[in-house]
C-alpha cells in the first residue's frame, strides 16, 4: 500500500497528494467509472454534471477542502470534477441505485470498557480496488495530525488523529442525496479534523451528511454513533458495557428511508454480537492483539465478518483496522485479517 504524507496549506495538500497518487488516482476513476455504470446506468460523462451541483455546495460551504481537491486534480493531471466524483462516490453509487448491489463498509465495532478504548473495522469491497488504497498522513497547522486508509483521490476515510479522534463507516445502501450537505467521505474528513469526538459529532449533526451511512466516531472519553440519511440523523448509544456494534443496516427507526439492506448484514451483527459476548463473560480486559481478533471469523463464510471475494459473496476483506485511542496507534492489515498480505502501524511519535 503506496504511504503518503502531505503538509501545509489546503491546495499544498492536494498536490502532494495528487503527484504521489496520480497513478491510484487514475484506478480508482477507473474503478469508480465501471462501478457508477454498474450500479447507477451511468457513464462517467454522466455524473459528471451532479459532481457539478455537489462541486458548488463544497466550494461554497467547505472551500478548504474545495481547495484540497483543486489541488489533487493539478497534482495528478485530473479535471476538478473527477475529484469531485470520487470525493461523492456514495452519493452516487448508492444514491442513485438502480438495483441492488453489495454496499462497502461491514463489520465495526467499538470498544470502551475497563478503561480500554478500542475501534475497528473490516472493510469490505471488492479486491480490485485493494491496489489503490492510500495510507495517507496529513499535516496542517489549523488542525490534528491525521492519519488514514483512503482510496486515492478522497479526501477522508478510516483512521485517526493526534488528538485521539478515531472514525470508522459502515454504508448503507439507501436511495436519495443531499448535494447541499456534507458528501460521507468528506464527513470522514471532518471527523478527523476535531479535537474531541463530541465536537465531531456535533459539526456533522448540524451540517447533515449527503447520503446514507453510518459513521462512529470515539475518543477517550465518550463513543458516539450517528446515522444519517440525506434527511435526518439518529444518535445510538453504546450498551451498558461500552460496546457499539454496527454493520450495513440501519438500527434506528428513520422516516421515509428506500433502504434495501444487505441480507447477511443482520447475520454478521448477530455474530459479533455473540463474539463480543464471549469475550467479556471471559476477561475483564484485553489486548488490541485480542480486540483484533474479533475480525477474523469466518461463521456463514463467504458472507462472514472476515469475508472472501467467492460466490455469492461480490467483495471481500480489503483491509482491517483496529485503533488504541488512548495510546494514539493503530493497527493496519491489508487484505483479509486470516490472510495478512501486509501490515502497518500508525503513530504520532514523530510529530
Amino acid at each position: 500500500m503506496l504511504e503518503v504524507e502531505c503538509r501545509g496549506s489546503p491546495r499544498q495538500i492536494g498536490i502532494q497528494h495528487g503527484r504521489a497518487a496520480s497513478k491510484q488516482i487514475s484506478g480508482s476513476i477507473a474503478f469508480y467509472a465501471d462501478l457508477f455504470k454498474k450500479y447507477t446506468g451511468k457513464t462517467w460523462d454522466d455524473v459528471l454534471p451532479i459532481a457539478q451541483t455537489f462541486a458548488n455546495s463544497i466550494l461554497q460551504k467547505w472551500p478548504s477542502y474545495f481547495q484540497e481537491i483543486e489541488g489533487i486534480a493539478h497534482g495528478s493531471g485530473n479535471d476538478t470534477l473527477d475529484i469531485i466524483a470520487l470525493n461523492v462516490r456514495t452519493e452516487i453509487a448508492f444514491g442513485l441505485l438502480s438495483e441492488n448491489h453489495r454496499s462497502d463498509g461491514c463489520t465495526t465495532v467499538s470498544w470502551a470498557s475497563c478503561g480500554q478504548y478500542f475501534l475497528g473495522q473490516n472493510w469490505d469491497w471488492m479486491e480490485e480496488q485493494k491496489q489503490n488504497l492510500l495510507l495517507l498522513t496529513i499535516v496542517s497547522d489549523d488542525a490534528p495530525t491525521k492519519k488514514m486508509v483512503t482510496e486515492a483521490g478522497i479526501l477522508g476515510k478510516i483512521g485517526l488523529n493526534s488528538a485521539g479522534v478515531g472514525v470508522c463507516l459502515n454504508a448503507i445502501r439507501a436511495r436519495g442525496y443531499s448535494d447541499t450537505r456534507l458528501p460521507v467521505h468528506l464527513a470522514l474528513r471532518v471527523a478527523l479534523d476535531a479535537n474531541s469526538a463530541a465536537e465531531a459529532a456535533k459539526t456533522l449533526e448540524e451540517t447533515g451528511v449527503g447520503g446514507a451511512a453510518h459513521i462512529l466516531v470515539a475518543d477517550c472519553q465518550e463513543t458516539i454513533s450517528l446515522e444519517f440519511t440525506f434527511e435526518n440523523c439518529i444518535r445510538l448509544l453504546p450498551d451498558e458495557r461500552g460496546v457499539l456494534l454496527h454493520t450495513n443496516h440501519m438500527r434506528g427507526l428513520h422516516r421515509s428511508i428506500d433502504e434495501s439492506p444487505e441480507e447477511d448484514s443482520f447475520a454478521r451483527m448477530e455474530r459479533i454480537q455473540v463474539l463480543t459476548d464471549e469475550v467479556l463473560s471471559s476477561r475483564e480486559k484485553l489486548s488490541l492483539h485480542e480486540f483484533s481478533g474479533l475480525f477474523d471469523d469466518h461463521d456463514g463464510f463467504p458472507q462472514s465478518i472476515c469475508r472472501s471475494q467467492q460466490e455469492p459473496s461480490e467483495d471481500a476483506t480489503v483491509f482491517n483496522i483496529v485503533m488504541d485511542l488512548q495510546l494514539k496507534i493503530a493497527r493496519v492489515r491489508l487484505g483479509r485479517p486470516c490472510c495478512v498480505e501486509n501490515e502497518y502501524i500508525l503513530s504520532f511519535q514523530d510529530y
